[in-house]
């Protein structure tokens, strides 16, 4: 779950993506504040806009929303008040973790990348990464599956050049760390952080 609000850009208007998905087609169904969006083909709800948020919940923040146990209570509330029958999945787990590469091997059609199999605490997930330095044994930064990238792209499972990938193994830059280096490749971690542990710059 992402959650966006903007107040002066756009109004006292909360958005929250419920997944990572891209639906072909999608309807809307307004409810009292609350717009549902949901995939045409499927019928479910990949999203909803909450109006006058301010009455509802407390977000301060402009841009992306850190969702808590105090957040996700009040929008499952909010929801509820508007006649919404709609259970929130509310994943509280960090987006951003230590991860190890436990295995890399040559990706079979595509010269410049490579398939890593990186370990990231409870579970080994299989990356395509394109960067010159990635090797087996470092300690690197993941964003996993609905991270939101300093840029404000949307990390989703993707399949590159036939090959399914489930993350993305970060460079300094595309965390926008300060002091990044404007050469390619990945940041690479002390052997001494935790793998699985939540990344802090």
């Amino acid at each position: 779950m992402n959650i966006f609000y903007n107040p002066e850009g756009v109004g006292d208007v909360l958005f929250v993506q419920l997944t990572t998905e891209k639906p072909a087609s999608i309807t809307s169904e307004r409810k009292n504040d609350v717009a549902l969006i949901n995939d045409e083909k499927t019928g479910k709800t990949v999203a909803f806009n909450l109006f006058e948020a301010s009455r509802y919940v407390s977000a301060d923040a402009k841009g992306q929303v850190e969702l808590t146990e105090e957040l996700g209570e009040q929008l499952q509330k909010a929801l509820s008040e508007n006649g919404v029958e709609l259970e929130l999945d509310l994943d509280f787990t960090p987006k951003f973790v230590v991860g190890y590469v436990t295995e890399k091997e040559k990706h079979p059609n595509a010269d410049k990348l490579n398939i890593c199999q990186v370990d990231v605490g409870e579970e080994t997930l299989q990356i395509v990464c394109g960067a010159p330095n990635v090797e087996a044994g470092q300690k690197v930064v993941v964003a996993k599956v609905g991270a939101v990238m300093p840029s404000g792209m949307i990390i989703r499972d993707a399949e590159l050049r036939g090959v399914a990938s489930s993350g993305m193994i970060c460079s300094a830059k595309e965390l926008d760390l300060k002091d990044a280096p404007d050469a390619k490749g990945i940041l690479v971690l002390e052997d001494d952080r935790k793998t699985g542990e939540a990344f802090e710059a």
